[in-house]
């Protein structure tokens, strides 16, 4: 350091080498320097603490300096809050005419506000530039004063852009390697990126540093928490904090389910908090604020954080399953939210494009450009195709048009068919319908769903604004639906989706379809066999799990789940989770499983026939069911000869089929041939009345103990 140098040059020359962005806000200082007549000689800088305005203020007076202007600096914390203490602070500006005044912390003195803007600034000379940095935003009284209206610009001081965020850390030294995991925590807030990267830069010095990995330590967090947010007024005002750090955005009403009836007096204070901002759906914080609130709850209390997030779930689920379907994204979005970081849900969500598309209905205007696309993405054949379910169903297609340009720039379908409608037309089509009448044929009232067509040319089947809100479409129509039983998802067959759809339960079938060049795949889910919404709460469970939270089981929720969920799909979560959906094979399987363990309480109530919709829909018992069943025999042609087998043979009577034949004076093809076609009978009627839901009912005509081959009788049939 040359003689005349102090440490004081040093710190200066710091400083402005660690300066970066704010170019708007430097713009519109300068042109009040300059004294241009479309500049504002008033600058009022307002934002939450650790935005950065301090760091402005001494750039600002740096550049006045230079331009050989007297600088008056007021600092806020240190100046008793009276007129007169802040006139001798002041005072000096008021006397030189081209001096800037720099106003520093003025929340401390907001009781001044009124004098100020009457009775302080108006007697400064012209020429002098007054800039005033504060928390909170100006009395809208001044706003509106239109005496000041010409002269004050209001400016709301926001984290550093992407960039210009970058740019620090580069300068401070921080590995590239870190700079995604500090610009996600910190969104860009100075203070909170000035000390992660002193945290990250010594621990890359220390070699200790996992880069990639990296996340706030308790000195970073305890250092932000009060700067941030300071001290609210009451743990009340606390848990709303907290509330809005996890929720997309916070209403009155989701404050409410979560607090009870001092939800508008929270709300209210919510939206006075200079680190949180107002959209039309209401509040949320700034982005190292949401952070900071979180990982502080969940470290001072755990079990406190892992029930606010599972009763938050709990009621936008409720929301999803409520909503209209012009709402459907909205209230998925708002529950996707919670899970923005979680396990492979991080992967599967492009955050940072929110809000470059809106989905809108696909009119018959927007048709032709549906087909266009389709086209370019997938080729002519898939067009085609494209075309023949927008005539039949163009009720299912929607369109994703740009924010910026209101162009179509992506489209999907959700089909829903309760026939093979298509399948001699459609090869996906056709290989949803070959999978379901193999795994589980469709019962009366239910109806077939294929996700469709998810076709962005320029972002095709990634990650991707149109990719967020096709996905939410999805889940939020199968939450919604009260007749679905399968869903199938068709995606391109290259393996990028298979994951993530896997671990939604969504697993693939074993057929390829091939449009034009192209082969897909189908992933594929039976809702009969758990409701959804007992699928979301697990799937939300196993999530947290897998990132340490314990959610617990809320049984309130499981009744619930009960009210909500449809009887077809499986009544209550609890029988749902008993419930079975059997293919034909498998029910075929059960139906002789079961008359062989006719008259054995214990196999019975084990065999998966007792949890089928025949069985578990009526209230009735797999025994009465099967001797119902059997009954029917009697009505075909030679159905009484094939009843006394199946009955005589399925009695407790006979030690062996050997035995039953000799009993009933045939021979052992012949008793065999009538036993096999009395079985495929009785399996046929089972089976039809599993389809239909109907129950089965005792038959008309009485039976003869003849007839009835002997049912009283005890002991074992034969094997």
């Amino acid at each position: 350091m040359g003689d005349g140098g102090s440490l004081g040059d040093l710190v200066v020359a710091a400083r402005d080498r660690a300066f970066v962005g704010r170019a708007a806000e430097r713009a519109m200082f300068r042109s009040a320097l300059a004294g241009d007549p479309h500049g504002s000689p008033v600058l009022y800088l307002h934002g939450p603490g650790g935005i950065g305005k301090s760091t402005l203020l001494r750039r600002f007076a740096l550049e006045a300096r230079e331009a050989g202007r007297l600088v008056v600096e007021v600092d806020g914390r240190t100046v008793p809050a009276t007129p007169d203490d802040f006139e001798q602070a002041a005072g000096k500006a008021i006397g030189e005419p081209g001096s800037v005044l720099l106003v520093d912390a003025f929340e401390h003195c907001q009781g001044l506000e009124h004098w100020l803007w009457e009775h302080f600034l108006p007697r400064l000379p012209l020429g002098t530039v007054a800039v005033v940095a504060g928390r909170s935003a100006p009395d809208p009284r001044w706003v509106a004063d239109p005496g000041w209206a010409g002269l004050m610009h209001v400016v709301p001081l926001r984290n550093l852009a992407r960039g210009d965020a970058a740019t620090f850390l580069r300068v401070r030294g921080v590995p590239d390697g870190a700079h995604h995991a500090l610009l996600s925590f910190t969104g860009g807030n100075p203070l909170a990126l000035s000390l992660a990267a002193a945290v990250v830069v010594r621990q890359d010095a220390d070699g200790t540093a996992r880069a990639a990995d990296w996340a706030p330590g308790r000195d970073v967090i305890a250092t932000l928490l009060p700067r941030l947010v300071g001290d609210p007024p009451s743990p009340a005002h606390r848990t709303a904090l907290e509330v809005c750090a996890q929720a997309d955005v916070t209403s009155e009403a989701l404050l409410r389910a979560m607090m009870g009836e001092r939800a508008p007096e929270l709300f209210a204070w919510l939206r006075t908090q200079p680190f949180i901002e107002s959209t039309p759906a209401g509040l949320f914080p700034h982005d190292v604020v949401r952070e900071v609130l979180a990982a502080d709850l969940r470290w001072r209390d755990p079990d406190g954080f892992a029930a606010l997030r599972r009763r938050m779930y709990e009621y936008l689920l409720g929301r999803v399953r409520e909503a209209s379907a012009a709402q459907i994204l909205p209230a998925m979005q708002a529950l996707v939210y919670l899970h923005r970081t979680l396990g492979h849900l991080a992967q599967a969500f492009d955050w940072h494009s929110h809000g470059l598309v809106r989905e809108l209905p696909c009119t018959p205007a927007d048709e032709k450009r549906v087909v266009e696309l389709v086209h370019e993405a997938e080729g002519p054949e898939s067009a085609a195709l494209a075309r023949f379910w927008l005539d039949r169903q163009p009720e299912a297609f929607v369109v994703y048009r740009s924010t910026g340009t209101d162009d179509i720039v992506a489209l999907s379908a959700w089909l829903q068919l309760a026939g093979p409608e298509g399948e001699d037309v459609d090869p996906v089509v056709a290989a949803a319908w070959a999978h379901v009448r193999t795994a589980g044929p469709l019962r009366a009232g239910e109806r077939v769903a294929l996700a469709r067509f998810h076709v962005n040319p320029q972002a095709y089947q990634r990650p991707s604004a149109s990719m967020n809100l096709i996905q939410w479409r999805v889940i939020g129509e199968i939450v919604r639906s009260d007749d679905l039983a399968w869903s199938f998802v068709v995606m391109r067959d290259d393996g990028f989706w298979n994951d993530y759809l896997e671990r939604s339960d969504m697993l693939p079938t074993g057929a390829r379809p091939v449009v034009g060049d192209h082969g897909y795949r189908l992933f594929a889910h039976d809702w009969r066999t758990r409701p959804a919404l007992a699928w979301m709460v697990e799937k939300n469970k196993a999530l947290l799990a897998g990132a340490g939270i314990d959610v617990g089981t809320n049984p309130q929720l499981v009744d619930a789940i009960g009210k909500l969920a449809p009887s077809a799909s499986g009544g209550t979560s609890r029988e749902g989770a008993d419930h079975v959906v059997l293919s034909r094979r498998e029910f075929d399987t059960a139906v002789r499983d079961a008359l062989r363990a006719l008259w054995w309480p214990n196999e019975l109530a084990a065999n998966p026939l007792s949890r089928s919709r025949v069985v578990a829909a009526h209230g009735q018992s797999l025994h009465d069911v099967l001797l119902r069943a059997i009954d029917t025999v009697l009505a075909e042609r030679g159905g009484e000869k094939r009843h006394r087998v199946v009955t005589t043979t399925y009695s407790k009577a006979a030690p062996t089929q050997e035995a039953v034949a000799r009993r009933l004076g045939m021979s052992f093809s012949t008793y065999r041939r009538h036993l096999t076609a009395a079985v495929k009978r009785v399996s046929d009627v089972l089976w039809s009345h599993e389809l239909s839901g109907e129950p089965m009912v005792p038959a008309d005509r009485d039976l003869t103990p003849d007839q009835r081959g002997g049912r009283p009788l005890d002991g074992p049939g034969p094997g």
